[in-house]
């Protein structure tokens, strides 16, 4: 569990109720269903327009690592790393035959099939980096996902409030329901500045952080694969590889 994440939503939130309810307000006039249906619904629908379905799905799914990022075990991918060395410098690259088909890390699996096959450095570092580079920008069109969102979602809100401007002039005549379309007028435009700079925008830019992160990792171990088919040294490898931890 992300703990800043929650805690940063939880602050964000807090503070604009907290404000409201200095100003002698209270939360319950910042609850307009008309008002969250406009923007959610337009910003949803805006997004859902411009993006490949593909890119729809994967951004669903990356929204649970805002709470719950992805485990980037950098020290024991570098302890597991080492000991492939150790292995390929005993038994060969064959040897790694058995690690493997042990392994449960997709990426690193793969890696370890090439290094056992006897391809060349280059070529191993070539197809392990186009397929890096591929999901990176799989998963970063993913988090612009959001991105995209951010900037909808204000403009959306306008569009509410216009709404409630039109419902407030075309009742004039009737101030009993003047009061119904000021207030959609205003907490829709509340809405969409909200949860753009609060919600959608930080969220973002936390999946961009944490696909960067992941990319990385996913760096470290070509350069740990890539060693081991140079013949480096383990101790050599390990210094290598911590510059990515450091």
């Amino acid at each position: 569990m992300d703990i800043l994440s929650l805690i940063g939503l939880l602050l964000g939130i807090g503070a604009i109720l907290g404000g409201q309810f200095l100003e002698g307000g209270s939360a319950a006039s910042l609850v307009n269903g008309p008002a969250l249906l406009i923007v959610t619904g337009g910003t949803l629908g805006a997004v859902m327009l411009q993006s490949p379905l593909m890119t729809f799905v994967r951004g669903i799914r990356l929204l649970a690592w805002v709470f719950i990022p992805p485990r980037l075990l950098a020290d024991e991918a570098i302890e597991k790393i080492i000991s492939w060395s150790n292995i390929a410098r005993k038994e060969g690259l064959l040897g790694l035959e058995a690690a493997s088909d042990s392994e449960t890390d997709a990426f690193a699996r793969k890696g370890l099939q090439l290094l056992v096959d006897g391809n060349e450095p280059e070529v191993m570092r070539n197809i392990l980096e186009v397929e890096v580079d591929a999901k990176e920008q799989h998963d970063l069109g993913a988090a612009r996902l959001y991105e995209s969102m951010g900037g909808y979602s204000p403009t959306i809100g306008i569009i509410g409030a216009v709404m409630g401007l039109i419902q407030v002039m075309e009742n004039l005549a009737d101030p009993s329901k003047l009061g119904h379309g000021i207030a959609v007028a205003f907490v829709a435009t509340i809405y969409g500045v909200g949860l753009a700079n609060l919600v959608l925008i930080p969220i973002a830019n936390k999946l961009k952080s944490l696909v960067y992160a992941q990319s990385q990792f996913r760096y470290m171990i070509i350069e740990g694969i890539v060693s081991i088919a140079e013949g480096d040294n383990p101790r050599n490898i390990d210094a290598k590889l911590q510059g990515f931890v450091t």
